[in-house]
């Protein structure tokens, strides 16, 4: 049997509240929803369960509010979803929230509540684990941090922490963005240098990847395990799919498909966990 990678995320975590409904109200409407439901989530949260899954093991590092949601999602993730959780609490700074509509059509709207908590270098968190890494995904921190989760062999970055990366002066191998996101497009066209790889998601379209050698190319979506749920978390379990393969020493085209099955298979669940791919599939 070969060995799995080691994986990790340094980033952030959200506390969630879900609320599914026929559709998004308009302006001054009531709707009723159906289901509702509150979890750990935001980008950080979501790829380090799924990297879990996918290697049995994955080392996160965040920060958390000084608050209940933030003990109670320092516990579910630890408790719940088996991650190695690191967490600073900020003393003082009420835990980030934020709000999800979860529509008929499978997608999701959210409202963000409250200013990021990402880890800084000085936080007394385990960084030199990080050198030991085959993989991390960087979804926030300040640019020390930036510079630490470069120490893994691979690392793969949110374009949404462009900023960070550009003051640490840290090129990732690979920024992912939406193409669908006008805030993450402007992350990606900031970075310079530009990294190997700069790979563009596009949903049930698949995706196309730009290489800092100026060649290119792109990928088709997998196909659904099941009927679509919802899309929230699909893009950051793309991410730690595409970032457990290239960690594991698969080619680019190979890693692009297994996290294009990572963002279908999480579509199918209700929420960001419930189908997300496990290492047996």
């Amino acid at each position: 049997m070969s060995v799995r990678p080691r994986v990790g995320v340094v980033g952030h975590v959200e506390w969630v509240d879900f609320a599914v409904v026929a559709r998004v109200p308009v302006a001054g409407e009531i709707v009723t929803a159906t289901e509702h439901f509150a979890l750990p989530a935001g980008g950080g949260a979501v790829a380090a369960v799924q990297l879990r899954k996918l290697a049995g093991a994955a080392l996160f590092l965040c920060a958390l509010g000084d608050d209940e949601l933030g003990e109670r999602s320092a516990r579910e993730l630890r408790e719940r979803h088996g991650v190695e959780l690191h967490a600073v609490t900020r003393a003082g700074r009420a835990q980030r929230r934020a709000f999800t509509h979860l529509d008929a059509n499978a997608e999701r709207t959210i409202t963000v509540l409250g200013a990021r908590l990402v880890p800084h270098r000085d936080d007394p968190l385990p960084w030199d684990e990080l050198a030991r890494l085959d993989g991390v995904y960087f979804t926030g921190g300040d640019a020390a941090a930036a510079r630490a989760a470069r120490a893994a062999r691979v690392l793969v970055a949110s374009a949404r922490a462009h900023e960070a990366l550009l003051e640490a002066n840290v090129t990732p191998d690979v920024l992912v963005a939406s193409t669908r996101d006008e805030k993450e497009r402007a992350g990606a066209a900031a970075l310079r240098p530009p990294p190997r790889w700069l790979v563009l998601t596009d949903g049930a379209r698949g995706g196309r990847y730009e290489a800092a050698d100026g060649s290119s190319g792109s990928w088709p979506a997998a196909e659904l395990p099941g009927p679509p749920a919802d899309a929230y978390g699909c893009g950051d379990s793309f991410a730690a799919g595409l970032a457990y393969g290239l960690a594991a020493g698969r080619e680019l085209a190979a890693a692009l498909a297994l996290g294009a099955r990572c963002g279908a298979h999480c579509l199918t669940g209700r929420g960001p966990f419930a189908g997300q791919l496990a290492g047996a599939d």
